[in-house]
C-alpha cells in the first residue's frame, strides 16, 4: 500500500566515519581561529607595539598550537589539507597554502 508519498531513506551511518567527520569540523573551526590569531600576532609585531619578551611568548604559543593540532590531525587520521574547505566561489577557507601534515 502506498498512499503516493515518496518512500523514506534511512540515513545510513557509521559510527566511526560520524566521528571523524565531526572531529574534523571542529578542527576546522580551530585551525581558522589559529590562523586568525597568527595573523593578529604578526600585524601587531610588524606595528612595533610589542616588547621582545612578548613578541617570544607570542611565538611560542602559536608553535605549541601548531604542534597540538598536527597531533591531533594525526590522531583523527586527517591532514591539514582535509581541514581545508571549498567554499565554492569564496575560494577554499583556510587557503591553498596548507600542510599536508
Amino acid at each position: 500500500m502506498t498512499d503516493g508519498r515518496p518512500p523514506r531513506h534511512r540515513v545510513q551511518t557509521d559510527p566511526e566515519r560520524v566521528g571523524r567527520d565531526l572531529a574534523g569540523l571542529v578542527l576546522t573551526v580551530v585551525e581558522l581561529i589559529r590562523e586568525l590569531m597568527e595573523r593578529q600576532a604578526l600585524r601587531r609585531i610588524d606595528d612595533g607595539g610589542l616588547r621582545d619578551e612578548q613578541i617570544e611568548e607570542i611565538g611560542l604559543t602559536l608553535m605549541a598550537l601548531n604542534q597540538r593540532m598536527d597531533e591531533l590531525c594525526e590522531h583523527f587520521g586527517l591532514t591539514r589539507k582535509d581541514l581545508d574547505l571549498d567554499l565554492g566561489p569564496l575560494g577554499r577557507l583556510l587557503g591553498s597554502d596548507q600542510r599536508d601534515g
